[in-house]
């Protein structure tokens, strides 16, 4: 996207973010914020909790 629009690696995250309307945090997730959702997930102490989906997306899918 970012050769075709004649831009650089961060102009084609602009291009990107604006297309989505934004993150309202800023930013998009990095893979340290996913990995430490599984690390919670992982252990027995987590165990009962079953059936549910977490999106890290900074905010950019309403869940309201």
């Amino acid at each position: 996207m970012a050769k075709q629009a004649g831009t650089d690696l961060e102009g084609g995250k602009k291009i990107i973010m604006d297309a989505l309307g934004g993150i309202p945090l800023g930013r998009p997730a990095n893979p340290e914020e996913v990995a430490d959702l599984i690390a919670f997930l992982a252990p027995d102490r987590a165990s009962s909790i079953t059936g549910t989906e977490y999106t890290i997306d900074g905010g950019t899918v309403p869940t309201a």
